[in-house]
């Protein structure tokens, strides 16, 4: 598929338009290593002049308002509001499990990571997008500005199925090689066998904005299936033989409210923002409606 093609399906114009209009919301203070279009909550040393405070020995001289010594005889020091860029990082689990439903969880992932990094791109954050099983070789590019959307598509576009690491190797391998704070989504299934847990806390070590977004398609969430089964674990081969039932059915819905309801609770107990969506839930919407309201977008 050519980048433009990726383009087209990943970011389609009615999508671009509303996406123009918004900007990525940090719920922290967060430092960044260069000045950026993005204001904070410290007082620094850019151009916008916030307050004054006392001079101490030791403040640097360049910033004292004289003007005000003259009239008062006593020294102040001017005060800015910094501007500082945000670090956004999008995490895409591109394990087999999420090769399933049509669309695909991946797809579906690959496009939200796309709308939101077009996001930070426009509004000059730091943007890095990658799956969790990049290598330590291929990590995701740190991107900036509109101009680099194309090398963003690009990195999605080779995004494919079948890096089964598990949630705690994925997440160990980004946090080693990360450091900047800012915001971090994980767009995942979450089915791991060895759970998600210890990877959320390897996040909650960052010191990081967190987001969980839940990715299930409606086959997932409805089954329709009947009958004699036999069962093939995409990612580790693991055989069951079922026959589906009504009860069984029942037992499977019990199962999957108890696991979303698990990772609902673990993530809000722990200042993780939480949600879970349906690939049959339009990117246009989730972003522009679930996200909104969530803060992580205005």
């Amino acid at each position: 598929m050519t980048t433009a093609e990726t383009a087209a399906q990943l970011l389609p114009p009615s999508l671009l338009v509303q996406l123009e209009r918004m900007e990525l919301v940090s719920r922290k203070i967060f430092r960044g290593r260069m000045k950026g279009e993005r204001r904070s909550k410290r007082k620094g040393q850019s151009v916008e002049f916030s307050d004054f405070r006392n001079y101490v020995p030791g403040d640097d001289l360049r910033f004292i308002d004289w003007n005000l010594y003259a009239r008062l005889d006593k020294l102040f020091l001017k005060l800015f509001l910094e501007e500082e860029d945000l670090h956004f990082y999008a995490l895409i689990d591109a394990s087999t499990s999420m090769d399933f439903g049509e669309p695909t969880k991946l797809q579906y992932a690959k496009q939200l990571a796309a709308a939101l990094g077009f996001v930070g791109l426009c509004r000059a954050d730091r943007v890095k997008v990658e799956s969790l099983g990049a290598s330590l070789k291929h990590p995701g590019p740190v991107l900036r500005g509109r101009r680099n959307l194309w090398r963003m598509l690009e990195y999605l576009d080779g995004v494919q199925p079948g890096e089964n690491v598990t949630l705690e190797q994925g997440v160990k391998n980004f946090v080693l090689r990360n450091s900047g704070k800012g915001i971090v989504v994980l767009i995942s299934d979450l089915m791991d066998k060895h759970g998600y847990e210890n990877a959320l806390r390897m996040l909650l070590a960052q010191q990081l904005d967190i987001y969980v977004i839940h990715v299930l398609s409606p086959e997932e969430l409805q089954p329709d299936i009947k009958g004699d089964l036999r069962l093939v674990d995409c990612e580790d081969d693991d055989v069951a033989e079922v026959t589906v039932s009504r009860p069984l059915l029942e037992r499977y819905q019990r199962t999957l409210a108890a696991f979303i309801g698990g990772a609902k609770e673990y993530c809000t107990r722990r200042g993780i923002m939480y949600i879970m969506t349906s690939t049959e839930n339009p990117v246009e919407t989730l972003v522009s409606s679930y996200l909104r309201q969530r803060g992580l977008v205005r």
